[in-house]
């Protein structure tokens, strides 16, 4: 896409459809549309009225299921509809899609028209072929009745809204898929991804630290403007963002000292939102925000961002908005239920760039037989399995997350499980609750972090309060006490302080990441000075290579390399583009590192290293998961399955580096459970070793036998890219 402006005149109401079809009985329509609502169904996108005066019967509708149907032609196909019957077209032969028609997304529609089928596409693809049989008319030669007319007349008043883009009667030349990658629409999304400073409750309401301007902090957001086809656009447009509550869209009003109640912060200096929009560049814009006004002021109602294209109409998909939000101080409690998102890019909308909260995901963790015998931890919510076999366990509280707490995997016996639920579910994935994959302050450092270079050398104990203190912090600030002591610290005292914070916090998750701290800090150091060369900022081109290196020894993998996809993701990670500084290159590593660890244990590393079946496809996002795993005629078969590492997690959060399992389930949706491969070692007092490739894995199942062995798992999908 160039730098133009977004021409306002490329997008119109759906009630203006119109369009005019003269022929032998043989076409192509194909456009984009974005609807908007249906306050009732089933409603009719487009209809079919004959220039003779015959028609108002329905040619394209959205049943009450919201799915849509491609219906007969009028004088062209004996099944078609009769005009003088409104309800007629329900009983009538059609295409139709399999799934629930997506609304506020842009999505191409085709219809192929042809004496004897109508074919429906979607993005694309045919969705399903109808055969039917010629109507034999004396009167269908005239021009007359060639003469069709295909609108929507707003003919279901208001109860259908929506827009159109590039209508369009093809030529026998071009292809419907050739017109669904051609003049394609845009759409304004938050990159979730990107949030710092956020915190995300269970129930998927923002908290952020706002009021006075002594107690208010920075939070940042990024916007991003795709095309339909997930693809970032440059256009020469800036971005405002506004402040408006929640529940009835009105402008939330400025505090008792005249502030306006959101403010942009540009070099230091607060500025009105309203007064400094920012400008897309590479497509997207970023916000650096402070909210004056807190919800306790305003009867504890909640706010909500809209950020929109400035000058391009107002339009809603040129138009997106945050989460609820929950302004609060400084002094209260924010950390009951939730988890902190961090500065990272590491999604890919997709999806997407998706505005929703994030999708639920499950745990499933896979225990090995190099589980110890131990004595139970009072304080421990995690529990060994008693069982030496390899076994399942599951997470079965349904909060996302608990207090003081990010790990995502509470781990119970198969007969506590048997105990609460009355049937025993080892080895099986019914009961799991899911946990968020929405991002989390463990991908980045986040601003104002220090540097690995900056780290303090200055050797020290670790105290019970640094025990403490790492116990009941986020992870931002994990980081940073992980940061201040892994140089310094023998391998001995950050064993015993990963053994000791397990107690105090009452879940071993966190040890593994305390236990690479030290390595992923130290080569952290060694890969960026030998990248940078004592350069603030290198082409990211000339370095992808030198990651790639890094990435495989770590990984203890030297037949697959990395692919052009890859690099693409690891690069919305550190959220640079052109250039990469030292800060993108911590946000990256402090992903790609647990990944790469991960990946270098035996029964790991041979599914990364499989080529025929690839057991992992490689760094791919949530959105591409679920993508690949349904499409326009449907959802793949149950059972179907792709693993991924969680774009969303990165050290030091509990679940960096693990593998997810996004998957087709009984009920033919999808699902998303969390692989926690750590073996749990429960001896009270005993140094824990985690260690990597070679040990203690002699014995190990290979994972894709226990995948496989899951009833919900029976078909490993392949990834589909969109080019």
């Amino acid at each position: 896409m160039g730098n133009e402006v977004v021409e306002c005149g490329e997008y119109s109401l759906l009630k203006d459809f119109r369009v005019e079809i003269e022929g032998e009985g043989t076409f192509s329509l194909c456009f984009w549309v974005y609807l908007v609502n249906s306050t009732a169904f089933p409603a009719t996108i487009v209809q079919q009225v004959h220039s003779a005066g015959i028609g108002g019967a329905p040619f394209i509708v959205l049943d009450e299921k919201k799915r849509m149907m491609l219906l007969p032609l009028l004088l062209l196909h004996k099944e078609a509809p009769d005009p003088a019957n409104s309800t007629s077209w329900t009983k009538v032969p059609h295409a139709s899609m399999k799934i629930e028609f997506p609304f506020e997304k842009w999505i191409h529609v085709g219809c192929e028209v042809s004496t004897d089928f109508v074919q429906l596409h979607i993005d694309g693809e045919v969705v399903e072929e109808k055969r039917l049989y010629s109507l034999v008319n004396k009167d269908s030669t005239s021009s007359s009745l060639r003469k069709i007319n295909l609108a929507n007349n707003g003919v279901d008043g208001d109860s259908l809204q929506g827009y159109v883009h590039n209508v369009e009667v093809l030529p026998p030349t071009l292809s419907i898929k050739d017109h669904h990658e051609k003049d394609v629409p845009l759409k304004l999304s938050i990159d979730n991804s990107s949030a710092s400073e956020i915190e995300v409750g269970s129930d998927g309401v923002w908290s952020i630290i706002g009021g006075k301007a002594s107690c208010r902090r920075n939070f940042a957001l990024d916007v991003v403007l795709l095309d339909a086809l997930g693809q970032t656009v440059n256009k020469d447009i800036e971005v405002g963002a506004s402040l408006l509550y929640a529940d009835n869209g009105a402008l939330v009003e400025k505090t008792t000292d005249g502030e306006a109640p959101l403010l942009a912060s540009y070099d230091g200096i607060e500025y009105a939102s309203c007064q400094r929009p920012s400008k897309l560049l590479q497509g997207r814009a970023s916000f650096k925000l402070k909210i004056s006004q807190l919800s306790s002021k305003c009867d504890n109602r909640l706010f909500r961002i809209r950020f929109h294209m400035m000058k391009s109409g107002s339009y809603p998909f040129f138009e997106a908005f945050s989460p609820p939000i929950r302004c609060i101080s400084r002094g209260r409690n924010t950390r009951v239920s939730s988890l902190t998102w961090k500065r990272s890019t590491s999604a890919i909308h997709p999806p997407n760039l998706s505005q929703s909260s994030g999708m639920d995901e499950g745990s499933l963790e896979i225990q090995h037989n190099s589980v110890h015998d131990a004595r139970p931890c009072p304080s421990s919510k995690r529990v060994r399995s008693g069982h030496d076999k390899i076994s399942a366990a599951f997470k079965i509280d349904p909060t996302v997350e608990q207090p003081d707490e990010e790990c995502n995997s509470h781990a119970w016996t198969a007969n506590q499980v048997e105990n609460e639920f009355g049937t025993s579910l080892e080895g099986r994935l019914e009961k799991l609750e899911e946990v968020d994959d929405s991002p989390s302050d463990s991908e980045s450092t986040g601003d104002g972090n220090s540097s690995f270079k900056s780290m303090s050398s200055t050797r020290s104990p670790i105290s019970d309060m640094t025990i403490f203190k790492y116990s009941l912090s986020g992870l931002n600030e994990r980081s940073f006490i992980l940061k201040e002591i892994a140089l310094s610290a023998s391998d001995n005292e950050l064993s015993e302080f990963a053994h000791q914070v397990s107690l105090y916090s009452g879940c071993s998750h966190h040890r593994h990441q305390i236990s690479i701290a030290k390595r992923l800090i130290e080569e952290g150091i060694k890969a960026w000075n030998s990248i940078s060369q004592n350069n603030d900022q290198i082409r990211w081109e000339d370095v992808v290579f030198e990651i790639e290196e890094h990435f495989m020894k770590i990984a203890c993998c030297s037949s697959r390399s990395l692919t052009q996809q890859d690099f693409e993701l690891l690069r919305r990670i550190a959220g640079c583009r052109e250039y990469l500084s030292q800060e993108n290159f911590e946000k990256m590593w402090c992903w790609l590192f647990p990944v790469a660890f991960t990946l270098s244990r035996d029964w790991i590393n041979a599914m990364w290293s499989s080529t025929s079946p690839k057991w992992i496809e490689g760094f791919i996002t949530k959105e591409e998961a679920e993508s690949s795993l349904q499409g326009p005629r449907g959802v793949q078969e149950p059972g179907t399955f792709i693993l991924r590492f969680p774009t969303s997690r990165s050290w030091p959060h509990p679940d960096a580096g693990s593998l997810i399992v996004t998957y087709v389930g009984s009920d033919c949706t999808l699902h998303h459970r969390l692989l926690s491969l750590e073996p749990i070692y429960r001896v009270e007092g005993e140094v824990v070793d985690l260690s990597p490739i070679g040990e203690r894995e002699t014995n190990v199942k290979p994972l894709q036998d226990m995948l496989l062995a899951e009833p919900e798992l029976s078909r490993l999908g392949r990834i589909i890219r969109s080019h």
